[in-house]
């Protein structure tokens, strides 16, 4: 239970020590006072509980003969962002922003743009003092809008991103603001995590309704909460901390000047990104500290504040068409999620045994990418691993796909996160057998109308009696027949098996006739053959030994196929694979390297010759033989391993199943160039055809309600 709660703090804990590392800095130089009555007075007005706040401090006036600061912030004459900071006056805040960025500096090159707007404190002395930044000052005063389009006239980035000056970067920020850009082909507008200084979220992408009002989504909750940890579409997104390609911004006019000074021009941008056929997302993993109301107050009946009120009624009137297919204004906080989640016309809850880890097993990568098929296809998608546990960097790649992945301490109960959200639920996927009989009898109850997938993986009763008569163990078999027993009951009970294979769907037909099952098998990218022939040495094994078949797999093969190619040639053997035991640790002698695990296998793939699967015993479609072909790697395996392949021995693969015979067929292919090619290309072609993205998504459809 502890590492359970550790794991869903994870994120929170990061947002504060990156923050914690701001304020370090900033007080060493005198320039932060007290802060916690900031939050407090929040607090107080919303009738909240104070938080601990992630920013102990506020930035202080300065007087008239306090000293000027000197400090650099990095600088890029080829930068792939410039960040445009319009002010006036402030020169406290604006120096902490400025810190901020010099602490967070990017892995991306960036260039900071200061717009003073006629500034009457020591803002243009103290930007003087400051290296590495452009600061323009305007003639006369041209209010926010007039600033930042100043700023992005000087802009030289790829990417122009518009920042507060009453804002503190985070660890990163801006190299998750350009991540979603190379994620999302279709973004055209991305926003950041707005958060208060007390720890609260301020905004987690805003919420736009059909009469132009607006609703900051998340407002004063924990922005730890699962609803906001995942990237997602939004009707807009915050000026504060906004970016989007220059081109498109100079292409869309800038900020339309019709809201000047101030107020609707970011909602406005977004709907004109929109309107060029572009998204507007917002990114969870780009956390930004807000001092809201800074520079302009929250007093909407004067001042520049006053402009939220007129400017609505211009932004009504130039976006009507559009605001018509926006959600109505709610008025209770429990009606957003729907709202903030409109353009997801269905719904899907998955629920497995554990967070998928595509880099380990075939399993979590064949899941991980139906999830991303989901998401493609419309649906607002929801992940509850049975230990409910934030899984760190596996949990945040889930959230990056736009997946809601629950965890506790949030979702401590699944039956009381079915009750709240399971009249929403169109599909429900309860992946394996265990998993599907606990949950069943939850789903059943609170979400009534879903249709309910039950997902073998594979199925594991065929696996289990496979290895009981390899090893002739009563136990075993016992075994098995008790988790057959277990398979066909969920199949019954649940409106639509899947399996991996055609041959698994043919067994069902005999054993368990009447039950509705369809195949949804394997997903690959197609990397293609990137390397020749010559210029490839060595064989490979790809497997998780957290899966026993894998264990036997290399041990059979080390022990009974290694001495009869050692015997007629110097072949060494790469074994990967996380989750190693001591027998195959023990492996690493002459010829055998044991890596372990390995993040990344396009340098296995790219450079070793072979790529084998000398399975014994298992059930379903093997990953290693897919993700092997979708490299155009040929490979060598046994009859199990190929089995549901829609391979031909000879053609696809070469298929062995006794030590002589597996030997032979490395030794054959290894120095058959004309065999390799012909392999390497049609194991390809087998890959395209049934198991790549394309394949998928026509089984899905096939499969999900309309």
């Amino acid at each position: 239970m502890r590492a359970a709660r550790a794991r869903a703090a994870f994120q929170l804990k990061r947002v504060r020590a990156a923050a914690t590392r701001t304020r370090a800095s900033l007080a060493r130089r005198g320039l932060l006072g007290t802060f916690r009555r900031i939050g407090d007075e929040f607090a107080r007005k919303r009738g909240a509980p104070v938080p601990a706040p992630i920013i102990d401090a506020v930035p202080t006036p300065s007087g008239p003969d306090a000293p000027l600061q000197r400090f650099a912030v990095p600088t890029s004459a080829q930068p792939k962002a410039s960040i445009v900071i319009p002010v006036y006056n402030k020169i406290e805040y604006t120096v902490a922003c400025l810190r901020s960025l010099a602490e967070h500096a990017a892995d991306a090159a960036f260039e900071v743009i200061v717009v003073d707007d006629g500034s009457s404190d020591a803002t243009p002395a103290q930007l003087a003092q400051i290296a590495g930044i452009r600061a323009l000052r305007n003639e006369r005063n041209l209010g926010f809008i007039g600033s930042c389009n100043a700023g992005a006239a000087q802009a030289r980035g790829e990417y122009v991103l518009f920042l507060n000056n009453d804002t503190v970067v985070t660890h990163r920020w801006l190299d998750a603001l350009i991540a979603c850009f190379a994620e999302e082909p279709d973004a055209g507008l991305v926003g950041a995590k707005l958060v208060y200084p007390d720890g609260r979220l301020q905004e987690a992408g805003g919420i736009v309704f059909r009469d132009g009002s607006g609703w900051n989504y998340g407002r004063f909750d924990d922005p730890n909460d699962p609803r906001y940890g995942y990237r997602r579409e939004a009707d807009y997104v915050s000026g504060a901390a906004i970016m989007l390609p220059r081109a498109l911004f100079e292409r869309l006019g800038g900020f339309d000047t019709r809201y000047a000074p101030a107020y609707y021009e970011d909602t406005d941008l977004a709907f004109a990104v929109r309107a060029a056929g572009k998204k507007v997302f917002y990114e969870p993993r780009a956390v930004v500290v807000h001092f809201e109301g800074v520079t302009s107050g929250t007093d909407t009946s004067g001042g520049i504040k006053r402009y939220q009120v007129v400017n609505r009624e211009k932004f009504l009137d130039k976006w009507k068409d559009a605001l018509a297919r926006q959600p109505t204004p709610i008025h209770d906080a429990k009606q957003a999620p729907a709202a903030a989640n409109f353009r997801d016309a269905r719904r899907v809850l998955i629920i497995d045994s554990y967070t998928p880890r595509p880099d380990q097993d075939s399993g979590s990568l064949r899941m991980t990418n139906l999830m991303r098929l989901l998401r493609e296809f419309g649906y607002r998608v929801s992940f509850l691993p049975e230990n409910h546990a934030h899984e760190g960097r596996y949990t945040e790649a889930l959230q990056a796909l736009g997946v809601e992945a629950l965890y506790h301490p949030f979702v401590a109960d699944a039956g009381a996160w079915l009750r709240a959200n399971g009249a929403e639920l169109d599909v429900v996927v309860l992946s394996r057998h265990y998993v599907a009989a606990k949950y069943l009898g939850l789903v059943r109850l609170y979400a009534r109308r879903a249709k309910v997938i039950f997902d073998t993986v594979d199925l594991h009763y065929l696996r289990e009696q496979r290895t009981a008569q390899m090893q002739g163990s009563a136990e075993l078999a016992r075994q098995a027949a008790a988790t057959r027993a277990s398979e066909t009951k969920m199949m019954d009970a649940c409106d639509l098996t899947l399996v991996v294979s055609e041959t698994e769907k043919a067994l069902l037909a005999r054993e368990a006739p009447g039950v509705p099952v369809a195949v949804v098998s394997n997903v690959h990218e197609v990397h293609g053959c990137r390397r020749a022939f010559a210029e490839r040495a060595g064989l490979v094994f790809v497997g998780s030994f957290q899966h026993p078949p894998n264990v036997d797999a290399v041990l059979w093969f080390v022990r009974e196929v290694f001495p009869l190619l050692r015997a007629q040639a110097k072949i060494e053997l790469h074994v990967i694979g996380n989750g190693a035991p001591e027998s195959i640790a023990r492996l690493a002698l002459d010829g055998v390297s044991v890596h372990g695990y390995v993040a990344d296998l396009a340098t296995f793939m790219d450079g070793c010759r072979i790529s084998i699967a000398p399975l014994r015993v298992g059930a379903g479609v093997k990953g290693k033989v897919n993700m092997a072909m979708s490299y155009g790697l040929p490979v060598v395996a046994t009859t199990t391993a190929v089995e549901g392949m829609h391979v031909e021995a000879g053609r696809d693969v070469l298929v062995a199943d006794t030590a002589a015979e597996f030997a032979a067929a490395i030794l054959r292919l290894y120095d058959d160039e004309a065999l390799w090619s012909t392999l390497s290309a049609n194991g390809l072609a087998n890959v395209r055809s049934h198991f790549s993205f394309d394949a998928a998504r026509a089984a899905l459809k096939a499969i999900l309600p309309r």
